[in-house]
């Protein structure tokens, strides 16, 4: 697990395609004093595990379904990658709990500024509509944010400029694909709703409640 709250931004020095999976090679200079191989790296919030440590650069080997469910096989020499390590028992948990399991990637819309903040409207894929809510958390690239504004087809959120310049964030463009992984709470609400309405009809929690009640 991991709480969203990046700890450095690292530089991808290679990506090697196999196949269909790749090799990932980053350089970091996070303290890697308590750091080991088979240990787990959210790297712009996917969960990866260390295969080999060269010095400042940590080698990663990224699957298939990996790389087809976040924008890691898009990355190229030079690209920054958000880099968190896992969460250790009585670590601060600054964020949310992130698991490092991406849902989908979305394209951001526009990038603007309110006061000293920046805000992102990403587009919102309709996998991800019923996992959001306004001031739920959600993470992009890793990062722990919150939603605040929310629309069927996009949502969007307000950086902080200590988190905007300490994260992969500010290099982003319009139309640039980001990485979302929404509260994993809110996942396991929404399974135990369906399976509910499939076995009760008559369940006081269905999912057209959650609906009324704003969730939804």
């Amino acid at each position: 697990m991991f709480t969203g709250i990046v700890q450095d931004i690292g530089s991808v020095v290679s990506l090697s395609k196999i196949g269909n999976a790749a090799k990932i090679a980053i350089r970091t200079q996070m303290d890697l004093s308590a750091v080991h191989i088979g240990d787990s790296i959210a790297c712009n919030g996917v969960c990866l595990t260390i295969e080999s440590m060269e010095g400042a650069i940590l080698h990663f080997h990224a699957m298939e379904e990996t790389l087809s469910r976040s924008n890691l096989g898009l990355s190229h020499g030079g690209s920054p990658i958000n880099l968190e390590p896992a969460l250790r028992m009585g670590d601060p948990l600054g964020g949310h709990l992130v698991s490092g399991h991406i849902d989908c990637t979305a394209p951001i819309i526009a990038i603007g500024r309110k006061g000293d903040d920046r805000v992102l409207d990403i587009a919102l894929p309709p996998a991800l509509r019923e996992l959001v809510i306004m001031k739920g958390s959600i993470a992009i690239n890793g990062v722990s944010l919150t939603i605040s504004r929310l629309e069927r087809d996009s949502f969007g959120v307000n950086i902080i400029p200590h988190t905007w310049s300490h994260t992969n964030l500010a290099a982003l463009k319009t139309g640039d694909v980001v990485n979302l992984e929404a509260d994993p709470v809110g996942r396991y609400i929404l399974r135990h709703l369906q399976l509910k309405e499939q076995s009760d009809g008559d369940s006081h929690a269905t999912m057209e409640h959650l609906a009324q009640a704003g969730f939804l």
